[in-house]
């Protein structure tokens, strides 16, 4: 009979932690939360104010079931254990289960587990405790000051000027994205020029005496110093020393964030995602952890590990400690539960990150490597210039090994001090300054971190608020190409040369939007305080001195909110509706002043000023998504003026005699047939690459209109060429094949189609592992990773790593596609 009862947080360890435990255990889930605070009391915040802001929480709607399924649990069961996260939040909900469920007159007990092990979790029942009600404190009280902050500035904000949300990290996350585009939008470009030579095989850069770089600010300075090289070159000194490199330390849940989104191309939110799962599965440690400490234990798992695949020579023990400021629980650091096993059986991605995990601590134990640096400083003769090359051998690979780094030596030809060299080059190249660099979420990440500004189990939930609020996009930019000069110094004569570059191309950056520069300028203007970031650090501070028990919660909260809320009832009775508009200069055709602001749907240009008695209306212009009133031109606004509405007449369709015209729309430069008045919708054609609103002509943007068109006939079926979202493509028997750059929709010819069609099948065919004449649509596939799966109505569905593909017959892969669309409704449930 089952006499104890385990609630922890998560349904999906459930079962795992009830094997461990025997027969007298059930093990049921809170599914997360329970309660919350509830939108009552004075402003909605769910607080009595005058009561010591004694919070009022509600059972969440969405858990009511929950509650209720573990209140019936409870008849028959004599013990009971709260076994929920070993954090605060896994304190709090501890808490808000004894109270809710009533248990305070029957024996419970709270159990922390730090990675779920048979080992961990007895251990765990075999040293209970009793709930850290100062942990709790601290929960409660992070969560009541965001509710404050959150509910008063985001009213506040939402009648000034039509925000959507604010809160004491949001908006303190969200300063730091805008203050770089700030940076950038302020940014003079520069150009200097590089200067290096090429002497018997090896490369070396120019430096000044004093081993400053040379800073050359023309073409002119550069051929006045290229004039002045054409000298003898001798080796001066040549210096040789050792360098060690040490292995990074174990993973926190901050530096894990940072690695997985470098190394495997990872978002924040996905990375706690599959960490979630590892953790759950029993494969990791708790992955909500500032601490970068390591057990006995896994130190001496981990020295067997090492010696047994690398060898004695590679094992290096050391002991951390963390350091952190604002530590939080004394976790252990991200690591494996069992370090011995180099695989787990999961998806890709489960795989891909426990490998990331399993190296890093591994490496954390694992000898320096080390290298021999080489400089060698050649002197040019009766001048104050001089040039360095460097040179790096690997000598010991150490904890390198275990990344099977290929190190590339970088050898210098072996040279003597004094010895002449022969110099076969001298090369300056034109380069430009480069604005600072926008941020991934890696490098805010780290920022939030170093700026102590939340914590790290609140960084991916924070960006992805910030994402799905409109105030930041995540992105993809295409640079600026620019042409760069060579000069090049060779056998006493002087050629040029010059190549096109792209400078400033942004991959997966973190772009602010308008709104959200508005907003940020608003909060600097009047809350300073609430988004500087030793504020935040500083709450940080108190909320570890309330877990320590040296703060009283309430006290903390009632010195903050007295100011507060003199601010917020200033705010609303003084501060403008701002919308964050700027006045670019005035309209030299009609004279009328030009500005940019937000609009009720977003940035928009404004010609003039609105004249009730006259009944002057301005006339408005939408902003090109690549377009910010940060930085916007008077000339770029006249433009979009110029070219709203209808947009630029090209002339009229000869088929149906409706007029064309060319224009800008929200995201980009389109034809339009017909006009918005008429009694068909216009129709619209995106131009292609290499057309611009400037240069299109009648004749292109008829052909525009073609699309899609029929290419001809292959295997019996039509072939059509088009334009989509993603660029332009042929359809062929309900499949989609991309066309390449060099390929046009308008003129590809039906040879061409075929061949890039067969060609599609080719690469599909390596894929194919086997598929079935019962339903053509089911398929067994490597996906892009090489990994098998099934392939049913465009989703692809994992296969275990046991499993043998080619053995699994059409029944088989059907019980696989319905077990998973029956989780999945689970789930959207």
């Amino acid at each position: 009979m089952k006499t104890k009862l385990v609630i922890v947080e998560s349904p999906s360890k459930s079962k795992t932690i009830e094997q461990y435990l025997g027969d007298e255990y059930i093990v049921l889930s809170s599914k997360g939360h329970i309660r919350d605070l509830a939108i009552s009391g004075v402003g909605g915040l769910g607080l009595d104010i005058e009561n010591n802001f004694a919070p009022k929480y509600e059972i969440i709607k969405e858990k009511k079931k929950v509650v209720k399924e573990l209140k019936e649990a409870l008849n028959g069961v004599l013990e009971i254990y709260l076994a929920t996260d070993p954090d605060r939040e896994g304190e709090a909900i501890s808490w808000h289960l004894k109270e809710v469920l009533k248990i305070n007159g029957r024996p419970y007990k709270r159990v922390i587990f730090n990675e779920i092990t048979k080992s961990a979790v007895i251990k765990a029942f075999e040293d209970p405790r009793d709930i850290d009600l100062d942990l709790v404190s601290s929960q409660e009280t992070r969560r009541i000051l965001d509710r404050i902050i959150g509910f008063k500035l985001s009213k506040l904000l939402q009648n000034k000027i039509k925000s959507k949300s604010a809160g004491r990290v949001q908006s303190a996350t969200l300063k730091i994205i805008v203050d770089r585009e700030k940076e950038i939008n302020a940014f003079i470009e520069e150009e200097f020029w590089k200067v290096k030579a090429e002497f018997n095989g090896f490369v070396a850069d120019l430096v000044k005496f004093n081993n400053k770089n040379v800073v050359l600010k023309n073409e002119k300075e550069t051929d006045e110093l290229l004039d002045t090289l054409n000298k003898e070159f001798v080796v001066s000194s040549i210096e040789t020393k050792n360098r060690n490199k040490e292995a990074k330390l174990p993973f926190t849940t901050s530096s894990l964030q940072q690695e997985a989104s470098r190394k495997l191309g990872f978002p924040v939110g996905k990375t706690m995602r599959i960490a979630q799962k590892l953790y759950e599965a029993g494969f990791i440690t708790y992955m909500r952890t500032d601490s970068v400490n390591l057990s006995s234990l896994a130190l001496n798992t981990a020295k067997d590990t090492v010696i047994k695949e690398f060898g004695e020579k590679f094992y290096k023990k050391r002991v951390f400690k963390t350091k952190s400021k604002n530590a939080q629980e004394a976790h252990e650091a991200i690591r494996p539960a069992y370090i011995q096993n180099k695989s787990i059986s999961g998806t890709s991605e489960e795989e891909r990150l426990y490998d990331l995990i399993r190296k890093r601590t591994l490496a954390s134990q694992m000898a320096d490597a080390a290298f021999e640096q080489t400089k060698v400083t050649i002197k040019i003769k009766n001048s104050e210039y001089k040039f360095i090359a460097s040179g790096e051998v690997l000598l010991f690979p150490g904890f390198l090994k275990i990344y099977s780094q290929k190190n590339e030596d970088s050898l210098l030809p072996p040279l003597n001090k004094n010895e002449i060299l022969e110099i076969h080059f001298i090369e300056a190249t034109e380069q430009f300054s480069k604005y600072p660099p926008r941020y991934s979420e890696a490098a805010l990440v780290k920022q939030l971190e170093e700026k102590g500004i939340g914590r790290p189990s609140t960084y991916a939930p924070t960006i992805s608020t910030i994402e799905k609020r409109g105030y930041m996009i995540k992105e993809s930019r295409q640079g600026i190409e620019k042409e760069v000069l060579h000069i090049k110094y060779k056998n006493n004569k002087i050629a040029e040369k010059t190549e096109r570059k792209i400078f400033g191309t942004e991959k997966n950056k973190l772009f602010p939007t308008d709104i959200a520069m508005v907003v940020t300028d608003f909060l600097k203007d009047n809350f300073q305080n609430i988004i500087d970031y030793n504020f935040t650090a500083n709450v940080e501070e108190q909320f570890d001195q309330i877990a320590n028990g040296k703060l009283i919660w309430h006290k903390m909260i009632e010195t903050f909110y007295q100011e507060f809320h003199k601010k917020i009832e200033d705010t609303i009775e003084h501060a403008d509706r701002n919308s964050g508009e700027r006045i670019l200069g005035d309209d030299p055709e009609t004279g009328k002043q030009v500005s940019v602001r937000l609009g009720k749907y977003g940035p928009v240009v404004q010609l003039g000023i609105p004249d009730e008695k006259a009944k002057i209306k301005p006339k408005f212009a939408s902003l090109r998504k690549d377009q910010h009133i940060e930085n916007i031109t008077l000339e770029e606004a006249l433009e979009l003026l110029k070219n709203s509405g209808k947009g630029r007449l090209l002339g009229k369709d000869p088929v149906s005699g409706k007029n064309i015209y060319v224009r800008f729309a929200r995201y980009g430069a389109v034809a339009q047939l017909g006009d918005t008045d008429d009694k068909e919708k216009p129709k619209y054609a995106g131009l292609l690459k290499g057309m611009t609103i400037d240069t299109v002509s009648l004749e292109e943007a008829i052909e525009l209109f073609k699309l899609p068109r029929d290419v001809g006939e292959f295997e019996g079926k039509k072939v059509v060429a088009a334009v989509g979202r993603f660029g332009p493509y042929i359809r062929h028997d309900s499949k989609f094949v991309s066309l390449k750059k060099t390929d046009d929709p308008l003129s590809i010819t039906i040879e061409r189609a075929e061949e890039l069609i067969l060609e599609k099948r080719e690469k599909d065919k390596k894929r194919l592992i086997k598929e079935f004449k019962e339903d053509d649509t089911l398929k067994i596939i490597k996906d892009r990773w090489g990994k098998p799966c099934v392939h049913y109505n465009k989703k692809y569905i994992r296969l275990s790593a046991n499993t043998k593909p080619e053995d699994l017959t059409f029944e088989d892969c059907m019980q696989i596609v319905e077990k998973e669309f029956v989780t999945l409704d689970k789930n959207k449930k």
